[in-house]
């Protein structure tokens, strides 16, 4: 038998097992409809919202047997899951005391819980903690756990034994384990570049290009790296998978042979400061595998993740490379972008984007937390520094902040009379 939805009838058995009712659920309910049915529409009021409450009385013994009876199912299969687990040989603590709790005790589903959080919280040398109570008490089921794991609510120094306990249980649990003892950090675990480090020369400066990053253009990592002034005075090597190190542009042509004679043959006769590696999958890879003849440094780094977050670490980099007599501070520099423009401080300066200069331009300042210009600084050499500076493209304002910013920072005070 089919039935029609547009025409449902709540006094037909039919009607409630065809929208998912259990056949005997819906013989109580067409029974219960068929003795309270809907009086008509024009029938008064009181004597139709009588007719509601009698049928509502009538449902009740039987909603609270549903309620009752997936209360018995929610237990039934919380337990099963829990005997299941430890059959299975996944034995824990807390699952062999919620089962500890029903044979011992009878403890119901929930009951049995709080007797397991009970029961841990003295293993673990804690105090009672019972979230299901009001501060300051404990429930039933709890207390017994807490009682038979051994704890004790009289003893003022209970919490004290047991908690010294369980650091000694838990030491000879989990023993430290020992770490392996390597050489040289692998590359792979190196950290990004930053402005943070401190600049170095680049004759002091050495780079490893994994050789398919080498022959990536469109990447654009090599095409900056032979943008930045100075960069011939480093040491550059190729790492190519396979066939070993080499010097980038070197006369000789790749030959294969052993990785650790290459590279003791390219680091011979240096002591760099700072050691980057750009790289990724094999060649990463490939360079982890011979880390232990590579030399410890001041700064040891990776590029690493997308391109784009590459080329600026990259930039960082190449930022913090000096030229002979050159020098510059290093330190982070914070960076806020005020409704003016612009700024960025690093130690006692501030550099900041004035305005417009005229006619063209735009106008770099340096000055003190204090807001004074920063005058009378000079460099070792004795050079005196200009606190300002014209740009003429903005796209390229905070290299040269940047730059500003670490040239005051590495100055020193300019005395007249040390002048004279």
């Amino acid at each position: 038998m089919t039935t029609d939805p547009a025409t449902f009838d709540p006094a037909e058995r039919q009607c409630w097992i065809a929208h998912g009712r259990r056949p005997e659920h819906a013989e109580v309910l067409a029974s219960v409809w068929k003795d309270y049915p809907d009086l008509p529409s024009d029938a008064p009021l009181h004597e139709r919202m009588a007719r509601s409450r009698a049928r509502v009385a009538a449902l009740r013994p039987f909603n609270d047997a549903i309620r009752e009876e997936a209360e018995r199912e929610r237990q039934r299969t919380n337990f099963a899951c829990i005997e299941k687990r430890v059959a299975s040989g996944q034995i824990r603590p807390f699952d062999q005391a919620i089962l500890q709790a029903r044979a011992q005790h009878g403890y119901n589903w929930d009951a049995a819980v709080l007797y397991a959080q009970g029961r841990y919280a003295t293993e673990a040398g804690w105090g009672p903690r019972d979230f299901s109570a009001p501060p300051g008490e404990t429930s039933p089921a709890y207390a017994q756990g807490f009682r038979d794991g051994g704890g004790c609510f009289e003893d003022l120094f209970d919490v004290a034994r047991r908690s010294y306990a369980a650091a000694t249980r838990q030491e000879d649990r989990f023993p430290a384990p020992g770490k392996a003892l390597v050489s040289r950090p692998a590359p792979s675990s190196w950290p990004s570049p930053t402005d943070a480090p401190r600049p170095a020369l680049w004759s002091k400066r050495t780079v490893i290009i994994g050789a398919a990053t080498a022959s990536n253009a469109a990447a654009g990592l090599m095409t900056m790296l032979q943008a930045q002034p100075g960069h011939e005075m480093a040491h550059i090597i190729i790492a190519d998978v396979g066939r070993g190190f080499r010097a980038w542009r070197s006369a000789e042509p790749a030959q294969t042979g052993n990785p650790a004679d290459q590279l003791r043959a390219l680091f011979a006769g240096i002591e760099p400061d700072d050691l980057l590696i750009i790289a990724d999958g094999e060649d990463l890879a490939w360079i982890d595998r011979h880390a232990g003849m590579l030399p410890l440094c001041r700064t040891m780094e990776r590029t690493c993740n997308s391109a784009i977050q590459q080329r600026a670490q990259l930039r960082a980099w190449l930022e913090r490379g000096l030229c002979e007599g050159e020098v510059l501070a290093g330190g982070h520099i914070r960076w806020t972008k005020l409704a003016q423009g612009l700024s960025g401080r690093l130690g006692e300066f501030v550099a900041r984007y004035a305005h417009k200069a005229q006619p063209r331009g735009h106008r770099l300042v340096i000055e003190l937390r204090d807001g004074d210009p920063a005058i009378g600084f000079m460099t070792p050499q004795g050079e005196l520094l200009n606190p300002e500076a014209i740009i003429t493209n903005k796209a390229h304002m905070r290299r040269h902040m940047a730059a500003m910013l670490r040239r005051f920072a590495a100055a020193i005070p300019h005395h007249r009379n040390a002048a004279a």
